[in-house]
């Protein structure tokens, strides 16, 4: 059930059931037709006498009272069917029935018995206006804007009694002076007369404060509500004009003369007829009280009717006419058109269903279509990079908006995953805010996505300058965001998985590089080094042979030089074997390597270890080349007075890490290095992770953790 308007009264929704709501304001609504009806088909089929004929606007002041009544009764009955607490229906339904009586009283001038009746009860339509009077001071709420407007409530209910209480007991009508049937004679009649014309003119000035109320309520109102307020605004200003523009008409047509008449009477009925106009349109564009949904079903059953009861008249009643001229229906005419009906039925329905759809929501579907075709499409199976395009396109075609975005959230950041209309451009990225929404000042409305309490994404919407959700619109946007919880869920994974395997594929390229490297290293090493040394032993070898039996002492003292050159090739490859995998963390694990370690440093440096057993050869070489890589760094760039080592061992992982005491930076600002990088990169190609918290000032400490299993325990 839907909720009623913000301040709309309780209390008497609940007194009126909603059967008694619906009989009660057909009943008003029939009588005020029928009423309407037979007073103009009447004087249509019989005309007044010329003397008593109005002039040559009657037939368009008839026009304008037929549309005053209809617009009044016909909105004045919808309300009161759906929103019985709220008074507005039952002041339109009530201006609508006054004029109603008043046109009866055009049947009565056509009697010379009933006729002073007819002069006395024509003028009743005014009590009318002063029921509109009362619409535009409560709508749409119902209540009064403040407590400061119940003068002018008082004033008009005042008038309205007045007007009719002089009218009823003045001695003349106040229609060009005829006796009025019931008239008191004497000062007692003369006081009526003036109180009839206080009413008159005390209607007007309430009139006019209630249309200034209604600005008041148009400036203080939220976005929707000006929406649904402004078009009665703009009746207000053409009831002003058309009252100031008495004088100018009396002006030049002469005041008091038929033809001034008919100007001034079918100029204050003519706009104060669109005052239920203005409402419709509230209600229809704007979805005023939320009656969408009975309107919709309303035009679709009662076309259905009205196409059911002619198939049935125009066949069995006009074909069997003519066939049997008088006989009793044809039994065989009323099965055919029960065929034709039940044919025709379902794309007859169809059609009017998408009149309505037209008429109550416009070029776009119904809110319900929008969520189920939105659940359709999304069970559908579509590629994952289809989904989100799709879903800005169904949130822009039901909504009416000229251009949706959906969000995706990445950290603090929001990225556009999809707009629509499809050449409509991304959108930067923007900052998360407050209420975890991207920073998009031109959306007019944006809602977070969530899935079980985390915020994925959000989506977005603008409108055409100068329109703004309805609340229809608004409540389909909430349901759509809280669908596209687990369509963004799985986005957002599978843009982690692409992203994730991007970053794998670019951390497999850095290894080889670096394996490239180091190899170019080990050979330049290997080149400069050992190689040098190896080729000058075997020059030294052959120097020595040739002076074997020739010189004893020059042999002593290059064999000596052999001996040292041979001591140092040999030393050289022990240092370059180290680089490659060192002989001290094979034979005694991580702890003993990196003590040994820790007492070459330049930077006094401690090692710590907590259940740290023997692991797999790559997982412990992985674990001291980063743990170095970090000494390293501490000796280039910290600073530091000293370092600390912490190894941690348990059934499933290795853990590490390297703190000290040095300068600091900011990891977001400045990002991985060289060195930190290809750290991340050795541990994430044993599907480790690494991180480094560090602040300037608070030194900095790298961490890194390796799944792994125990070959020994410690």
């Amino acid at each position: 059930m839907t909720p009623d308007y913000p301040g709309e009264p309780r209390s008497a929704g609940r007194a009126i059931m909603p059967r008694a709501a619906f009989w009660c304001a057909l009943s008003i609504w029939v009588l005020t037709v029928a009423m309407a009806a037979t007073a103009a088909i009447y004087n249509h089929v019989h005309p007044l006498p010329p003397v008593l004929n109005a002039g040559t606007g009657n037939a368009v002041a008839g026009t304008i009272a037929g549309t005053f009544i209809g617009g009044f009764a016909t909105v004045g009955a919808l309300l009161i069917w759906k929103r019985p607490a709220n008074p507005i229906g039952w002041l339109l339904s009530a201006s609508g029935l006054s004029y109603a009586f008043a046109t009866t009283g055009l049947l009565l001038l056509q009697f010379p018995q009933t006729r002073a009746w007819g002069n006395w009860l024509g003028w009743l339509f005014f009590t009318g206006f002063g029921f509109a009077v009362f619409v535009l001071l409560l709508f749409p709420t119902g209540s009064l804007p403040s407590r400061r407007w119940r003068p002018v409530a008082w004033v008009t209910g005042f008038a309205v009694v007045a007007w009719a209480l002089g009218n009823i007991f003045a001695p003349a009508s106040f229609a060009g002076g005829s006796r009025s049937p019931i008239g008191v004679a004497g000062p007692a009649g003369h006081v009526f007369d003036l109180l009839a014309r206080a009413g008159l003119l005390l209607v007007a000035a309430s009139g006019l404060a209630a249309i200034v109320s209604l600005v008041f309520r148009y400036r203080r109102a939220r976005t929707v509500e000006r929406e649904q307020l402004k078009w009665l605004v703009y009746v207000g200003a053409l009831i002003v004009v058309a009252a100031l523009a008495t004088v100018p008409i009396e002006h030049f047509l002469g005041a008091g003369s038929a033809a001034a008449n008919n100007l001034e009477n079918a100029l204050a009925t003519g706009t104060t007829a669109l005052v239920p106009v203005a409402i419709g349109i509230a209600i229809f564009r704007y979805h005023l009280y939320d009656i969408d949904v009975v309107i919709n079903k309303t035009l679709v059953y009662g076309s259905l009717a009205v196409f059911i009861t002619g198939v049935y008249v125009a066949i069995v009643v006009g074909i069997g006419s003519l066939a049997q001229r008088g006989a009793r229906p044809s039994l065989a005419l009323s099965i055919a058109a029960t065929a034709v009906v039940a044919i025709a039925f379902q794309p007859v329905r169809a059609w009017v269903q998408r009149l309505a759809n037209r008429l109550v929501y416009g070029r776009r579907a119904t809110p319900y279509q929008v969520l189920a075709d939105f659940a359709g499409r999304m069970a559908g199976a579509y590629a994952a990079e289809d989904l989100l395009p799709r879903m800005a396109r169904i949130l822009a075609e039901g909504t009416g908006a000229t251009r949706a975005d959906v969000w995706l959230k990445s950290g603090d950041t929001f990225h556009d995953g999809a707009a629509w209309p499809p050449d409509a451009p991304p959108l930067p990225p923007a900052r998360a805010t407050a209420a975890d929404v991207p920073a998009y000042a031109a959306a007019d409305r944006i809602l977070p996505v969530r899935y079980q309490g985390e915020a994925l994404g959000a989506l977005s919407l603008s409108k055409r300058p100068g329109e703004s959700l309805t609340p229809t619109e608004d409540r389909l946007l909430a349901d759509l965001a809280g669908q596209v919880g687990l369509v963004l869920k799985n986005a957002g994974l599978r843009e982690q998985l692409l992203a994730r395997l991007e970053e794998i594929r670019a951390s497999r390229l850095r290894l080889v590089a670096a394996q490239d490297a180091e190899r170019r290293r080990i050979e330049r090493n290997i080149h400069d080094g050992a190689q040098q040394q190896l080729v000058a032993l075997a020059i030294k070898l052959s120097i020595t042979e040739s002076m074997i039996g020739t010189d004893t002492e020059g042999e002593r003292e290059l064999l000596a030089e052999l001996r040292q050159d041979a001591a140092g090739a040999v030393e050289d490859l022990r240092d370059l074997a180290r680089g490659i995998y060192p002989p001290l963390l094979a034979s005694m694990g991580l702890a003993a390597a990196l003590e040994a370690q820790a007492r070459k440093a330049p930077v006094p440096t401690s090692v710590a270890a907590d259940g740290v057993g023997r692991y797999p050869q790559e997982v412990e070489a992985a674990v001291f080349f980063c743990v170095l890589e970090a000494l390293q760094n501490v000796a280039k760039y910290a600073g530091a007075s000293r370092a600390e080592v912490r190894l941690a061992g348990s059934g499933h992982d290795l853990r590490f890490e390297v703190t000290d005491d040095g300068a600091g930076f900011d990891p977001r600002s400045r990002g991985y290095g060289t060195g930190l990088q290809g750290m991340a990169d050795r541990l994430h190609a044993h599907g480790g992770s690494l991180d480094v918290r560090s602040a300037p000032g608070a030194g900095t400490t790298v961490a890194g953790r390796l799944p792994c299993r125990v070959l020994e325990a410690a």
